[in-house]
């Protein structure tokens, strides 16, 4: 049993076939172009392809001009990549921590992480679960920051209708092949502040105005600002192409399977044996991961153990940036990290893919009841 598994049909590889034929395999190309049009319609705003949502989340950093002495207010639970795009850019990321529902971002914590020195805030929407929006922007506009979110696990989820990546000023989204809709590796940058969108095609194209220069605007490009190699190879372009044109279905069979792993837990959580994740109504995801929380680590691995010795693979999640070497090294926590530390110590993410079928997740669902009774 697989515990994530990509769905690449015979259309990903007709698309991939004729791009291989066209030659035309480099950034930028004819599948590129038709993912950035399938984007623009989803999200209502200017799409381009990254190398990866860390490339996304780099040009975040790049577009809101953090450096040296200012700070980043953002979640300990959440991968690497969210702190290390303002890390590089010398800046420091803040801590805060999330909340016991939704395990994103606590909204209510926002102004303990406050400085003067504050520039943006980067909420994480977890399992693809809308952080807390509309408080949010509310904070930021207050203190004039920017919102860069971490749409990485969200797509066609929303917030009170809303796509996710729609809301901040930017979004980044990634199409890592552990994500619902896969280029192997890939992610994307999107650009709803207008303003943008002139500087992040040239840092997308090495600091320079390569794109004007394609779009026939000038008649040479130069180098004109910071910039690096963010363009994913059109093959890729060519395999997220299918993934998107299916992914209304991708998303749906992930979300009925999410539903059937909640409704099989309801009993063990109302006898107190674990805890479900509880999404607000308005916040309608994806079906991207599914987790249960179990009441002490001891539980947590004695659970994990069964699965592992019936066959099932499970995994925990983020050890906290808080607590990694790096994290204490770079960054800084502005509140207490209790359901951080705790999540991290008792979390469990089972199986979740658009191949698996109903009885799959009930034999999972009895593996673990079996493991609770031991």
């Amino acid at each position: 049993m697989e515990f994530s598994k990509p769905r690449i049909g015979a259309k990903a590889l007709s698309y991939m076939q004729e791009s291989l034929h066209s030659l035309n395999i480099a950034g930028d190309g004819p599948f590129t172009a038709r993912c950035h049009e399938w984007l623009c319609r989803e999200l209502g705003s200017p799409a381009l392809l990254t190398h990866s949502c860390t490339a996304a989340l780099e040009m975040s950093a790049l577009l809101a001009e953090v450096g040296p002495g200012d700070e980043v207010i953002l979640p300990s639970y959440t991968f690497t990549s969210t702190a290390n795009a303002f890390v590089l850019r010398g800046a420091t990321p803040v801590f805060v921590d999330i909340r016991q529902d939704t395990l994103n971002l606590d909204e209510t914590l926002l102004e303990q992480a406050l400085s003067p020195h504050t520039k943006a805030v980067v909420p994480v929407h977890y399992a693809g679960v809308a952080c807390e929006m509309d408080t949010i922007l509310a904070f930021a506009e207050a203190h004039r920051l920017m919102v860069i979110e971490d749409a990485a696990q969200a797509h066609l989820s929303r917030y009170k209708g809303k796509p996710l990546g729609s809301f901040g000023a930017l979004g980044c989204l990634s199409f890592h092949v552990s994500k619902n809709l896969v280029s192997g590796e890939g992610g994307a940058l999107i650009v709803n502040d207008e303003r943008l969108l002139e500087r992040a095609h040239v840092l997308r194209e090495k600091g320079t105005n390569r794109t004007a220069f394609l779009n026939r605007k000038v008649d040479k490009y130069e180098w004109l600002d910071l910039g690096s190699s963010y363009l994913p190879s059109d093959l890729l372009a060519a395999l997220l192409l299918a993934q998107l044109e299916d992914a209304a279905e991708i998303t749906a069979r992930r979300a009925a399977i999410w539903k059937r792993y909640q409704d099989a837990f309801a009993g063990a959580e109302r006898d107190g044996c674990l805890l479900r994740p509880h999404p607000p109504a308005h916040a309608a995801a994806n079906g991207h991961i599914y987790h249960i929380l179990l009441p002490t680590p001891e539980a947590a691995r004695k659970v994990r153990q069964h699965l592992r010795d019936a066959g099932v693979p499970s995994h925990p999640h983020y050890v906290p940036l808080h607590s990694a070497p790096a994290g204490r090294r770079f960054g800084r926590t502005a509140t207490a990290m209790t359901v951080t530390d705790r999540v991290a110590e008792t979390l469990i993410r089972l199986p979740i893919h658009d191949g698996l079928r109903e009885p799959d997740v009930d034999s999972i669902a009895t593996t673990v009841y079996e493991a609770l009774s031991i």
